[in-house]
């Protein structure tokens, strides 16, 4: 009986992480489209465009460029809402994707990595509480924001770089205080 149960557990963790993974497979996707397809600002009138290059005498200039038509912008900020701090280095939020469309993920920080509460020692757990209270002021000050958005190499939460009202920065301000340290998503070393 308690090996059906274990198999039954086991099967309920795969469908799980298979589903955290789609989720956030489907929420970078979102991103993307929502970049691709952001209301567009109208065109300038022919007054205004005419005025701004009259001085210059720059007739070519003069003659309206298709408005309809917009690269992929990777500098795209999303604005966020803090729901929670996790660890030194990931936080969820409810971000919005687009007007009246608001996505809730876990975000994890680009470029850093902190010391982890599931910790292997004393230091790196004391360490931990201390990127995580770090993080959490930061994110304090409001006006979070998002952009770079990637799929982090876990699933299930997306890896981007994050500046606050405050802080333009946030990776670079825990790098700077000490909470946490370089990271390039190889394998990460020991705090211990």
């Amino acid at each position: 009986m308690s090996v059906t149960r274990h198999l039954a557990f086991a099967a309920l963790a795969l469908r799980r992480h298979r589903v955290v993974a789609l989720v956030g497979a489907i929420f970078a996707l979102g991103f993307t489209v929502g970049t691709l397809l952001r209301p567009l600002s109208p065109p300038q009138s022919a007054t205004s465009f005419e005025t701004a290059h009259a001085a210059t005498g720059d007739v070519e200039s003069m003659t309206p460029v298709n408005t309809n038509l917009r690269k992929f912008d990777v500098q795209t900020m999303y604005p966020a809402e803090v729901v929670r701090v996790i660890d030194g280095d990931t936080f969820q939020a409810r971000v919005q994707v687009w007007p009246g469309l608001s996505v809730d993920t876990k975000v994890r920080l680009r470029n850093i990595d902190a010391p982890e509460l599931h910790a292997r020692c004393a230091d790196e757990l004391k360490k931990a509480e201390a990127a995580r209270a770090a993080l959490d002021m930061i994110l304090a000050a409001g006006g979070v924001t998002i952009s770079r958005v990637g799929i982090d190499k876990y699933g299930g939460r997306v890896d981007a770089l994050v500046a606050t009202r405050d802080t333009a920065d946030v990776s670079t301000a825990l790098l700077n205080g000490g909470w946490a340290r370089s990271y390039d998503g190889g394998r990460r070393g020991s705090w211990c």
